[in-house]
């Protein structure tokens, strides 16, 4: 029996239906992040500093990761710290380098952030089809980064800069030289790079 006669759902859907649905989704999401008093870019703003390692914490990662304008985030970021949710301060090791912080009201907040619904949906699907769509949606993502020369953004587990430190001291980031918690090791950072 062919692969197409076993599949559960057998119709046949073409790439460009798949990305409509894919860019319509979006289009929906983002309508739904006018919550709040925040715009869509502002909630997504929220999102990656509360996901950012201490090496993607800052501005310019925050303008690369979301696409936007220097000019757009700097508006943003003010418009946040303005608000009491985001908090800037300068970098101990280079003071002309800020650093990125939510602050307690943004992480109360982001309990009430409008793609948690979504996020509920997708853990509806099942673990099959949750890591199918993971692992789809990460490749896609991954290429478009690749064609537009744009970092990948991932996390420590599989990036080359994860190093196993002297005498069992634990993971360090050789990108910094720096011990990394587990807490840190599962926050997106602009450096990582996959291993081959």
């Amino acid at each position: 029996m062919a692969k197409k006669d076993r599949d559960d759902d057998s119709d046949e859907v073409s790439p460009a239906e798949t990305l409509a649905s894919l860019e319509r989704l979006a289009r929906l999401i983002r309508q739904a992040a006018h919550a709040e008093g925040l715009i869509p870019v502002q909630w997504e703003a929220l999102r990656y500093v509360a996901r950012a390692n201490r090496l993607s914490n800052s501005p310019g990662a925050l303008a690369r990761y979301i696409g936007a304008t220097k000019g757009t985030v700097s508006q943003t970021i003010g418009r946040l710290v303005k608000r009491g949710l985001l908090a800037k301060s300068e970098r101990p090791a280079d003071v002309r380098s800020i650093a990125l912080t939510l602050t307690e009201q943004a992480r109360a907040l982001l309990m009430k952030d409008p793609l948690l619904a979504v996020a509920g949906d997708v853990d509806e699907l099942g673990g099959k089809t949750h890591r199918r769509l993971s692992r789809g949606l990460n490749l896609l993502l991954a290429r478009e980064a690749l064609r537009q020369n744009q970092p990948l953004f991932g996390t420590c587990g599989d990036c080359r800069y994860l190093r196993e430190g002297n005498a069992g001291a634990g993971p360090v980031c050789m990108k910094d030289n720096a011990g990394l918690s587990a807490d840190e090791m599962a926050r997106l950072c602009i450096e990582h790079t996959p291993r081959n």
